[in-house]
């Protein structure tokens, strides 16, 4: 496991070892030891998510929780997402910045996202799954959405002109000004 920072304190790109023959590949998608020992993430899982979409171009975010925060370990198992994530922490260096990456089925990358993150993705392809691990469990009634293209952010989508396709949920986003931070 390779573990690369960002300019973003706490996020983390985790490369797991693949082996890869001619029946195809294996790799550890979690293992909390060797999570620790290579990166010092020590938080406790609570949940599983599994997303489907069945359509190129589906946007969902920017969500996080702010009364029971959540760190999520992010992996697209298949198909390809741009993820992206927004520093809520007000007291960070990088509060209001976004960082992207792409995850998806051929480079097997994880994000870490701490806590104190807005979380989002956009689907690159039809028939994406993404599995994600959250250390706190979800609370429907905690739950915010920062407008996915909020100007404030400046956030590049890489959707050349297209309309995404949102939740009413994720069409109701407040503005980044509006949203409830972090200390």
């Amino acid at each position: 496991m390779e573990i690369k920072k960002i300019f973003i304190p706490g996020v983390l790109i985790i490369k797991p070892k693949v082996f890869i023959d001619n029946r195809g590949f294996f790799l550890e998608s979690w293992n909390q030891k060797n999570l620790f020992n290579t990166s010092g993430i020590n938080d406790s899982f609570v949940q599983d998510n599994h997303s489907r979409s069945t359509l190129k171009g589906v946007l969902r975010g920017l969500h996080y929780q702010l009364n029971f925060p959540q760190g999520k370990l992010v992996r697209a198992v298949s198909g390809s997402i741009l993820d992206v994530v927004v520093d809520l922490r007000k007291s960070s260096p990088t509060f209001g910045k976004y960082f992207s990456i792409e995850l998806n089925d051929e480079n097997n990358f994880q994000l870490w996202v701490p806590v104190g993150l807005a979380h989002g993705f956009l689907t690159l392809s039809n028939n994406t799954d993404v599995i994600y691990k959250t250390t706190e469990y979800y609370f429907p009634n905690d739950e915010s959405c920062i407008k996915w293209d909020d100007v404030n952010l400046g956030i590049d989508w890489k959707l050349k002109g297209d309309k995404p396709k949102l939740s009413n949920k994720d069409e109701k986003g407040i503005a980044f000004k509006a949203a409830n931070y972090f200390l």
